[in-house]
């Protein structure tokens, strides 16, 4: 059962990169500008590798099911999917894993952004923990867990740097656009 439900996580992994897809294509034909690239490729590669590492490392090490244990990281799972697709429907055409930024776009408050300035990456930390748990595969856990946040350290930085150059755009066209005072 463990290695269907990874491959529904793949799977679901799949139908993401399709809505990203389409939402680049719609961001980048509306003014996107799109800041870093270089991290993009190893949030992808990290992503892929733990999937493959859970199957790994529970066939290899042969590694238990614990019920109370694996049922709760089951739960974890599902509800870090949740939030996670709770922000891509809040975040609609500008929601992509790539940094994609239009200038003049309004910053998202509503949905889970009212409570947390990153709630898909606090769900995306929870379920790189969690989804190893579900079949005790202790070792991809941890080592998951520090890869996702040495890429996220980046990501965020990235991300406040598109969210600084937006601003500074916008300020600029409200600016040339003011009536003298």
């Amino acid at each position: 059962m463990y290695y269907l439900f990874i491959l529904a996580v793949g799977v679901e992994r799949l139908l993401e990169l399709v809505v990203a897809r389409r939402n680049a294509k719609w961001s980048m034909a509306n003014g996107g500008r799109e800041f870093g690239r270089g991290h993009y490729p190893v949030m992808v590669a990290m992503h892929t590798l733990l999937l493959v590492s859970c199957i790994v490392e529970v066939w290899g090490a042969h590694r238990p099911f614990i019920p109370w244990l694996g049922w709760t990281m089951v739960a974890v799972v599902v509800a870090s999917t949740g939030v996670r697709w709770w922000c891509v429907s809040v975040l609609g055409k500008h929601w992509n894993p790539r940094l994609i930024v239009i200038p003049g776009a309004e910053l998202v408050r509503r949905g889970p952004y009212r409570w947390v300035h990153h709630p898909n990456y606090a769900a995306v930390v929870a379920e790189v923990a969690a989804l190893p748990l579900i079949h005790s595969a202790w070792v991809t856990a941890i080592v998951f867990s520090i890869a996702n946040v040495l890429v996220l350290n980046v990501r965020i930085r990235a991300e406040n740097v598109a969210l600084g150059y937006a601003t500074a755009v916008t300020e600029q066209s409200v600016g040339h656009h003011a009536k003298p005072g």
